[in-house]
């Protein structure tokens, strides 16, 4: 459960910009909400020239200039040293493939995720200098290899670090560390990709007269695939980078992506952000999850059509294996939730397992994320130790509080939205403690649904997606426009495909609006003909036989009129009670039920049979008279007394009925003895 935001504008202001800069109001409404509220801001985000600054103001490029021009005039082998994940693989091919046109004596090196694990490694090393490289060039990782770099010194071989990660507190001792995010580097913008920071290295090798245009139509393609890959802010340069990106890759002339296009049914069709994220950008992440990288950087640089076609079909391979093994561990996930639901009771849901793919892991916590919203690290047991991957919501800072732990862990990195960490298995029930005790005394912030603004329903057809298509491309810090339509009323239910999907006809007024669910099966859809309900949606074009229709694709509904904050807030408190929280009386009053609530549910639930939708459903089946916390009380007091049986898994609830042989008193249940003596 979402709490939705609308994003707040000045319309008059807005009316203002699309006057001055010459736009529909509508596209300059959404471009103010965006933080684009100045002409001039406007005028540089629709701009289709390059805007790419200067690669010399990063901290340490002339250094890193240097010292590889160096190696160039001396002929002296160089790696370039790479990372496993789309943005590593396409750094590692972008400059490999530059070096090489330009007759260095290179070679490339993705250490294996499992038995190398991230970055710069001694082992690695050995291997290197056995093979006579006297330069290391890293892309996309680096910043954190303070000893490695040491190692490598002390063996002979020197080391260009190129990284877009937070540095610690202590630097390598490189020949250069070109990183944006170091104290005293004073580039404008920070928020390139690893292979953003590859592109600009190309440019200022290329010298004071590089030309910017010829590097994009050669490089644009890779540099898009990783930033969008990296889910970095799709504004300033990485907004240029993914849009001539995006051009290129329609018409690429690498062998590679082009059986690629094809294997994802993209090929001679318009491309777009999202066709890059859920086609491309998996495939190759799948290769490094499974510890086949190399397989990715040879496709992107072989010219072999039956070489490119063979590594495609098994990147696609690869991708479905990772979703087997990602649904198996969802499965176990979901199986110990039924067996022991207090796990996701906690503030951070922590979960482990055996034998895990470490590759996968972090998937799955991204998923349950968005179910649960709240912070998850799922941990893979392998005997004494245990390796774990973290994902977080807006606005908490999941690295600060794993860091708290860091004295039982063995390594741990990250940033506020995700983390990475090893501890010894036998450290696990202490580090969920801890965890627990550092986000007692935190207030968890909501996990949000932005909107950009509320639409008539009357005013919903195709030329709006065409307004639209100026602020492509979308991704972080620009995403798809989110619109809300609200007071809608179901008409009518069509299951698709087999019950996948949902197609929904709903009005207001005299308008009619057909809307598609693409993430709830008919089966699952929890709202009926006749409900009330606000809809957040997107908007697309359609194209059949020649014709553009509008589509309306729901991302989240909930009942009209309701806010969600109150269904969480009563969520939140009868959580902290089940975990032995101490709460105000107030507090606790607003979930200790009544007689008469304990009846309503009950009745509602003998009538209908049982009920296999969420739990947050009842609340508005039952005309939000009992709050989300006491019907949770409710359940709980039932299930103890043998009323009913609940099963609340990933995705589905099961509550089934059971006719009682005996009077029962519901006010006997252990949950309510404990709140009466909590009051």
């Amino acid at each position: 459960m979402k709490q939705w935001t609308v994003a707040k504008f000045d319309k008059t202001a807005a009316g203002d910009l699309a006057q001055k800069c010459g736009i529909p109001s509508f596209l300059a409404i959404l471009l103010s909400i965006r933080g684009f509220d100045t002409e001039e801001k406007i005028t540089k985000f629709l701009s289709s020239e390059p805007l790419i600054s200067d690669p010399f103001e990063i901290k340490d490029m002339y250094k890193a200039v240097e010292r590889i021009t160096k190696a160039l005039d001396n002929f002296e082998k160089i790696c370039v040293y790479g990372d496993y994940d789309a943005d590593g693989v396409t750094s590692t091919t972008l400059l490999y493939s530059y070096l090489e046109t330009i007759d260095a004596n290179v070679m490339y090196y993705i250490p294996s995720r499992e038995d190398e694990g991230y970055g710069l490694n001694n082992k690695a090393i050995d291997y290197l200098k056995e093979q006579n490289v006297s330069l290391i060039v890293t892309v996309d990782n680096g910043i954190a290899a303070v000893d490695e770099v040491s190692y490598a010194s002390s063996l002979g071989i020197d080391v260009v670090i190129t990284d877009h990660h937070t540095p610690l507190e202590t630097i390598p001792n490189a020949c250069a560390v070109v990183d944006l995010h170091q104290k005293d580097c004073k580039s404008k913008f920070k928020m390139l990709s690893g292979v953003g920071v590859a592109f600009k290295l190309v440019m200022a090798l290329e010298g004071e007269y590089a030309d910017i245009t010829y590097l994009l139509e050669n490089y644009a393609d890779l540099v898009c695939i990783g930033t969008i890959g990296d889910i970095v802010p799709l504004v300033d340069e990485n907004r240029t980078f993914v849009k001539y990106g995006l051009e290129i890759l329609k018409n690429s002339e690498r062998v590679g992506i082009r059986t690629l296009l094809k294997e994802c049914s993209l090929l001679n069709k318009n491309i777009d952000s999202t066709s890059v994220s859920f086609g491309i950008v998996p495939r190759i992440n799948a290769a490094g999850r499974l510890g086949l990288s190399n397989d990715c950087v040879t496709l992107l640089l072989t010219d072999d059509e039956d070489r490119a076609g063979e590594i495609t079909k098994k990147l696609t391979n690869d991708n479905n294996k990772r979703k087997e093994i990602e649904n198996d561990i969802l499965f176990k996930i979901n199986e110990e939730i039924l067996r022991n639901p207090s796990i996701i009771m906690d503030k951070i849901i922590v979960i482990d397992g055996e034998n895990w793919h470490q590759g996968v892991i972090g998937i799955v916590a991204s998923k349950i994320k968005d179910i649960y919203g709240k912070p998850v690290i799922i941990i893979t047991k392998d005997g004494e130790t245990a390796k774990a991957s973290g994902r977080s919501i807006e606005g908490f800072s999941l690295c600060d509080a794993v860091f708290s732990c860091k004295d039982i862990l063995t390594h741990c990195g990250g940033h506020p939205m995700a983390v990475g960490l090893s501890l010894n298995t036998s450290d696990i029930p202490q580090f969920k403690q801890r965890l627990n005790d550092y986000t007692s005394n935190i207030q968890m912030p909501y996990n949000t649904l932005k909107i950009d603004c509320k639409l008539n329903p009357a005013m919903l057809d195709a030329s709006l997606v065409h307004i639209l298509e100026q602020l492509e491309p979308y991704g972080s810090n620009n995403e798809k426009p989110i619109f809300g339509l609200y007071n809608m009323v179901i008409k009518n239910l069509t299951p698709l495909k087999d019950n996948k999907y949902i197609r929904i006809s709903l009005a207001r007024g005299n308008s009619v609006i057909q809307v598609v669910s693409f993430t709830i099966s008919a089966d699952e859809f929890s709202f009926k003909q006749g409900d009330c309900v606000d809809l957040a949606v997107t908007l697309d074009i359609n194209e059949y036989k020649g014709m553009e229709n509008l589509s309306i694709i729901l991302k989240d509904i909930k009942p009209a009129g309701i806010e969600n904050s109150e269904y969480i807030d009563s969520l939140r408190i009868f959580e902290a009670f089940c975990r032995g929280e101490k709460k105000s009386r107030d507090e606790l009053m607003t979930i200790y039920p009544k007689r008469e609530d304990f009846a309503a549910v009950y009745r509602f639930i003998r009538d209908s049979k049982g009920y296999s939708y969420k739990v947050e459903n009842l609340c508005f089946r039952l005309a939000h008279k009992i709050s989300y916390g006491k019907i949770k009380v409710i359940l709980e007091a039932m299930n103890e007394l043998g009323l009913i049986e609940i099963y609340e898994g990933l995705k589905n609830t099961e509550i089934k009925y059971i006719q009682p042989q005996n009077k029962v008193d519901l006010l006997s249940s252990q949950i309510i003895k404990s709140l009466r003596e909590a009051l």
